[in-house]
């Protein structure tokens, strides 16, 4: 009993962000983000964010906290907002799954959402409006903030160095925000300089390659424009691989049924790409951003 009170006093929740295990799948090794506290890769981005706005003095006990979201950023939001006692306000289009609404709501947080033909950019025009009714909020303001990529530079891309333990020559992830792809490409980068960044996109809403924003399944990626992080660092970025949302989830469930993970959609599209890039690359590495119970209502 007294070990056992030990540990209960030597951890808390927040504690076990990141340091999540390396697996080896179909030849390419991936970051299973499943096994963060909330069930996503969110969870280091947003509980770095936060604890950067602490230290600078912009977030107070009781503070409101207002982000647009396709649901994950929401998620871990709320469960710090939880755990810190904020106040959280997700704002996301109507048309994301309704484990994500359910488990933002299940946080304590407020959930606003938007009509489903306006996609993202729908969601930024409500979020801009509650933004002028709670001018004192703390905005994360996720698609620019450099703490988005800071997080992942010193967390997800140094632990995918040290676990590794050899040469990289690629690392794939899908592009919503750009965090997760540039915080890693600037870690990998110092250690690997030929080291290849590829981005993923929904083929259905290739912005980045040129094409047209569109409808599309796989939730997370492909908001329909370019944020801004990505703008100012596309130099970093040597190729976009456009997925479809039929066989990104076509993945997900080979994934499940013959491997026994079960991850979101994104996840599919992520080794789809990493797939193809291991045709032309040896050391390829990727990232399953989030567990799958969160989309089951789209099966």
């Amino acid at each position: 009993m007294e070990n056992l009170k030990k540990i209960e006093q030597a951890f808390d929740v927040l504690s076990i962000v990141g340091k999540t295990p390396m697996i080896k799948i179909r030849k390419i090794h991936a970051k299973l983000e499943t096994t963060n506290p909330s069930g996503s890769v969110k969870d280091r981005m947003a509980d770095y964010m936060v604890k950067k706005a602490e230290q600078r003095g912009e977030l107070k006990k009781g503070s409101r906290i207002i982000e647009v979201t396709s649901g994950n950023t929401g998620i871990a939001f709320s469960m710090i907002s939880a755990i810190k006692g904020y106040k959280f306000t997700a704002v996301m289009p109507e048309h994301m799954s309704v484990e994500r609404i359910k488990m933002i709501k299940a946080f304590g947080a407020d959930v606003v959402l938007t009509p489903k033909k306006e996609d993202m950019n729908g969601a930024i025009r409500k979020y801009n409006e509650l933004v002028r009714k709670y001018p004192n909020a703390w905005l994360p303001n996720q698609f620019e903030n450099q703490d988005n990529i800071e997080a992942h530079e010193l967390g997800l891309g140094k632990e995918i160095i040290a676990q590794f333990k050899g040469r990289i020559d690629a690392f794939v992830a899908g592009i919503g925000t750009g965090g997760t792809l540039l915080g890693v490409a600037r870690a990998l980068k110092k250690e690997f300089p030929n080291a290849k960044i590829i981005g993923v996109e929904p083929a259905e809403s290739a912005v980045l390659s040129g094409g047209k924003p569109g409808m599309h399944k796989i939730q997370g990626i492909g908001e329909g424009f370019i944020p801004k992080l990505v703008k100012d660092n596309m130099n970093m970025i040597d190729e976009v691989i456009a997925i479809k949302s039929s066989d990104a989830i076509n993945m997900r469930k080979k994934l499940a049924e013959e491997n026994g993970i079960f991850v979101g959609i994104s996840s599919g599209a992520n080794l789809l790409a990493a797939i193809k890039a291991r045709e032309r690359y040896e050391n390829v590495i990727t990232v399953l951003p989030d567990r799958g119970e969160r989309y089951l209502s789209g099966n």
